[in-house]
């Protein structure tokens, strides 16, 4: 019985099938690959092989952004303060440490989207895919989940995939693990389904290159469902999460608000006290 496109999930640990259970897990042939019906048939149900690009917010609203914190309102306020009482120097200082921190905010925000940008261009624009039983060249942007592709030395790998051939193969995935050294790859390997994306030496991944020797692959991921696609979608959340050090900072801009409110109460009570303005 043969597997509808909607019963083989984007989503699955590939590292852990032998090769022997690929073909039947993928409803795909390790000799003639797909055929032109059943690419056409995925490409409906998972889309196409590419990174989503999402909306990009004007700079102006990107320049906000980086005004929005407690101890920024807090600078602020210290300079309307400090012109108030004549201190233009003290005001000017203020404001020019502000504007300072919003640019280099708004710089490392735009090296994100320039990084974002990047990762879609580490992709091949063409592959090497065995359909209806023979080789040709394709878009890489039309694989689909179960194609079986061909990789040699130079190539980019163009999404992921479980070799199910490898001689003297070996690439290079420092786009994902930061590692440059060369990773040996072998298709015989089956592993455990929390191994780390380093060690799974049976498949290779969207974005790296191949260094040396030539293999055979079934693609078990395409477009956003790659580990490359999963780097792209963090950098794109709309929702940064903040990272330690700045929850740390907001926590200390709320102490430094309120224990500047209380010095100001206080040393207005003893004023106050001693008769003076």
């Amino acid at each position: 019985m043969q597997k509808k496109p909607d019963d083989i999930k984007t989503s699955f640990h590939a590292h852990t099938i032998s090769v022997e259970d690929i073909e039947t897990r993928f409803n795909s042939s390790l000799e003639n690959g797909l055929s032109s019906e059943e690419v056409r048939s995925r490409q409906d149900n998972y889309g196409l092989n590419e990174l989503r690009e999402g909306k990009k917010a004007h700079w102006s609203l990107q320049l906000f952004r980086q005004f929005k914190s407690v101890v920024i309102a807090i600078l602020v306020f210290a300079a309307v303060i400090s012109a108030f009482v004549g201190e233009w120097v003290e005001a000017w200082a203020i404001l020019g440490i502000v504007i300072l921190n919003g640019v280099l905010g708004f710089v490392q925000e735009s090296r994100a989207e320039k990084a974002l940008a990047a990762l879609r261009k580490m992709t091949s624009p063409k592959s090497r895919a065995i359909r209806n039983g023979s080789a040709q060249v394709v878009p890489s942007k039309d694989l689909v989940i179960g194609d079986l592709i061909e990789l040699e030395a130079g190539d980019q790998v163009p999404a992921d995939a479980r070799l199910i051939e490898s001689y003297s193969f070996s690439t290079q995935e420092s786009s994902l693990t930061g590692e440059s050294t060369p990773v040996e790859k072998k298709a015989s390997e089956v592993f455990d389904a929390n191994t780390p994306i380093g060690d799974r030496i049976n498949m290779v991944f969207g974005g790296t290159l191949v260094l040396s020797g030539q293999a055979k692959a079934i693609v078990t991921s395409t477009g956003m469902n790659t580990e490359l696609g999963k780097i792209a979608e963090m950098l794109e959340s709309e929702e940064q999460q903040q990272t330690p050090l700045q929850k740390r900072l907001t926590e200390l801009g709320h102490v430094i608000m309120y224990l500047c409110l209380a010095i100001v109460f206080c040393v207005a009570i003893l004023q106050w006290y001693r008769g003076q303005s």
